[in-house]
């Protein structure tokens, strides 16, 4: 079963998707919980010369350097600050893009959540600007988080990697 569908108490079927919310600034990202590697304690990145606001530099993990990013900056919007609550989410690439794996940056420790079809539905009320790594938003209960686009958001990361 771990195929994330499960049968359910009155025999039937219901599909199961296992995600992290995961705390930003002014949002919150929906992510699947078989794409985040690991949640560490905030590590100051060391910065890359002439990368964007939202490319913060790499970090240490796992014996090497990953680009950790600030979604929020990805967005267009400002830097969070960081504080005791800052968390960085290390995920799996999908793409592979952008060398296997990145960070991203948090505002707290992230809440595993089970989805199931009748939990959530798409949530339509925002538009979402071409440049921006965001597939859409979702409602859920009493969140709306951000369905981040993977292969946008990679395909930045490389770019400014290769740079």
């Amino acid at each position: 079963m771990g195929s994330g569908t499960t049968t359910s108490s009155t025999g039937g079927a219901e599909h199961e998707i296992y995600c992290l919310l995961v705390p930003l600034a002014d949002d919150r990202l929906l992510l699947p919980r078989s794409c985040v590697t690991e949640v560490i304690n905030y590590q100051a990145p060391t910065p890359m010369d002439g990368a964007p606001p939202w490319y913060l530099g790499t970090i240490a993990w796992g014996g090497r350097r990953v680009p950790l990013v600030s979604f929020e900056a990805t967005c267009g919007k400002a830097l969070p600050r960081t504080s005791g609550r800052t968390r960085i989410v290390v995920m799996q690439g999908i793409t592979n893009q952008a060398g296997g794996s990145f960070a991203v940056l948090t505002q707290g420790f992230p809440q595993l959540v089970r989805l199931t079809p009748d939990v959530v539905h798409a949530d339509d009320s925002r538009s979402f600007g071409e440049r921006m790594p965001v597939i859409g938003q979702v409602k859920m209960v009493n969140e709306a988080p951000l369905i981040p686009d993977f292969e946008q958001l990679e395909g930045m990361i490389a770019e400014e990697t290769r740079a």
